[in-house]
């Protein structure tokens, strides 16, 4: 196991590479932490041709991963310690810790320890920007509920959410619902006075509802297409109305499982590149071997060879398996985008919401270099920067 407060970081002064975004050799200087300059060239002698350079995966929406828990009703420091450890590893320098549908002192908790761990860790505090609450407040019917407890779902409350932000020292950043409840847009708009991002999901809400949120000022669709109904008229429904509001941002699961393979690229398209975002939707079972576990509260979960992750004996998925690097390797594979557009997808645009995922001067030195070759199934891990240190190679 990695343990970030011992291992020796190396600090160097400049990190070269090609961009993805034009294809150009780039040299990133560094001084304390910060980006110092971008230096940009045509040629390709200096450099390792095949060396990839851009900033470090932003993941806004991570429940777990490798054993590791958040949603665990013994959550500890060491969990989120060891969880961020581990997405390091795959090239994730960001990642928002996300908290599912609970009761409501489980939350509190939590949320408690997530705090605790930031406070104890350095790194662990740069690597959390905020926590992502995905409900309560979301439609209790079976399909857009997806794998959340039915018995824990309840409307939105805006003294429950003071609650959180009391317990976590105000650390709740983004929160998920369905504007279906009558009392959504006023909770809508009191999140966004206090800048916390509202995000559309798990929802079966109209056209109606779905503006009126947008009005009141949501700006996301949490994993759009997924958290739905099974069946769904052809038109009007949730997701073409989602797809066609440009105030709002959707984030997407491209691991193969959650939209296939057509229907990623159609709402890629329609949403387009900038308005697009890249989770991964990581949860405690992935990386573990194929068979059934046992889930918060009490449910249990099949986890099968390919990495499909259900909810036993159901066909209802209940969480992602593969981490953000491959969903970027499967939309620049198999999506018809450009690796320039995928890494977009899962730096700079998800870093808007978080202040991170910027090559730039003044910029936190947050940086991957990775290979990559058309078809590849993952991106293959090379170095991680983290405020201008190297993560040792022994550790990926």
């Amino acid at each position: 196991m990695l343990r970030l407060d011992l291992v020796p970081w190396h600090v160097v002064n400049f990190f070269s590479g090609r961009d993805p975004g034009s294809g150009n050799f780039i040299t990133v200087h560094t001084r304390d932490g910060r980006i110092a300059g971008v230096e940009r060239c045509a040629a390709a002698e200096p450099f390792d041709s095949e060396m990839w350079l851009c900033p470090g995966l932003v993941d806004l929406q991570v429940n777990g991963y490798r054993g590791n828990d958040l949603n665990a009703d013994n959550l500890r420091i060491d969990t989120v310690r060891w969880l961020a450890e581990d997405l390091l590893a795959t090239g994730v320098t960001t990642f928002v810790p996300t908290l599912i549908t609970a009761p409501e002192q489980k939350l509190l908790r939590n949320l408690e320890i997530v705090a605790e761990a930031r406070r104890a860790h350095p790194l662990l505090r740069h690597m959390i920007p905020f926590v992502h609450i995905e409900g309560p407040h979301i439609d209790p019917a079976d399909g857009p509920r997806g794998a959340h407890p039915v018995e824990h779902v309840r409307p939105p409350d805006i003294s429950e959410f003071l609650r959180w932000q009391e317990a976590s020292g105000g650390l709740v950043g983004m929160v998920t619902l369905s504007p279906h409840y009558s009392e959504a847009a006023a909770y809508i708009r009191a999140l966004c006075e206090r800048g916390v991002g509202v995000s559309i999901g798990h929802t079966n809400a109209t056209g109606d509802q779905i503006r009126s949120a947008v009005d009141a000022g949501a700006r996301l669709s949490t994993h759009l297409g997924n958290g739905i109904a099974q069946l769904l008229p052809r038109h009007p429904n949730p997701i073409w109305s989602q797809l066609a509001e440009d105030r709002l941002t959707a984030t997407f699961i491209a691991d193969g499982h959650h939209l296939p393979g057509d229907t990623l690229t159609a709402m890629l398209r329609a949403k387009t590149p900038s308005r697009s975002i890249l989770i991964s939707d990581l949860v405690a079972h992935a990386g573990l071997p194929a068979g059934r576990y046992s889930a918060p509260l009490g449910a249990s979960v099949d986890l099968d060879a390919g990495g499909r992750l259900r909810v036993a004996g159901t066909e209802y998925l209940a969480g992602a398996t593969s981490p953000l690097k491959s969903c970027v390797a499967r939309v620049a594979s198999c999506a018809g985008f450009s690796l320039g557009e995928a890494i977009r997808m899962a730096t700079i645009n998800p870093g808007r919401f978080a202040d991170r995922g910027v090559v730039a001067a003044g910029k936190l030195v947050d940086l991957i270099r990775f290979r990559w070759a058309h078809g590849a199934a993952t991106l293959q891990i090379e170095e991680v920067i983290v405020q201008g240190n190297i993560l040792p190679r022994e550790n990926y």
